[in-house]
């Protein structure tokens, strides 16, 4: 039993890295957003952040991407069962890229409020 459980969490890290690698490889934003990530990381170990700004910029980062792999999903699913020009369809793809917008604007005005006083600091203080 506990062979096949173990099989199961396996297949089941296997899929989700598979989702995450299929997300990364296929959608230009997720790529970006990813890059932006890694350039907030970057400024934040030079400028040192507290464990809570770190939290903080880590859950953001990955919100961001958590609703990008989610709006993927939904167009997909959207253009599989609609394939055909729908009012209903577009409202649904519009809302799921509408906040990935929201919570990319939020990011940023989390990076500017965490990271611009010490990086102020570094590059003029």
């Amino acid at each position: 039993m506990t062979a096949i459980l173990s099989i199961k969490i396996v297949r089941s890290f296997y899929y989700a890295f598979a989702g995450v690698w299929y997300l990364l490889r296929t959608q230009r934003n997720a790529r970006i957003e990813v890059g932006l990530g890694v350039g907030a990381c970057l400024v934040g170990a030079w400028v040192g952040l507290s464990r809570t700004e770190w939290a903080v910029i880590a859950f953001t980062i990955a919100l961001v991407l958590i609703l990008e792999g989610l709006n993927t999903a939904v167009e997909m699913c959207v253009d599989l069962a609609m394939p055909e020009n729908h009012p209903l369809a577009k409202h649904a793809k519009d809302l799921a890229a509408g906040m990935v917008l929201i919570a990319s604007a939020a990011s940023v005005a989390v990076g500017a409020l965490i990271l611009a006083p010490p990086l102020w600091v570094k590059l003029f203080g």
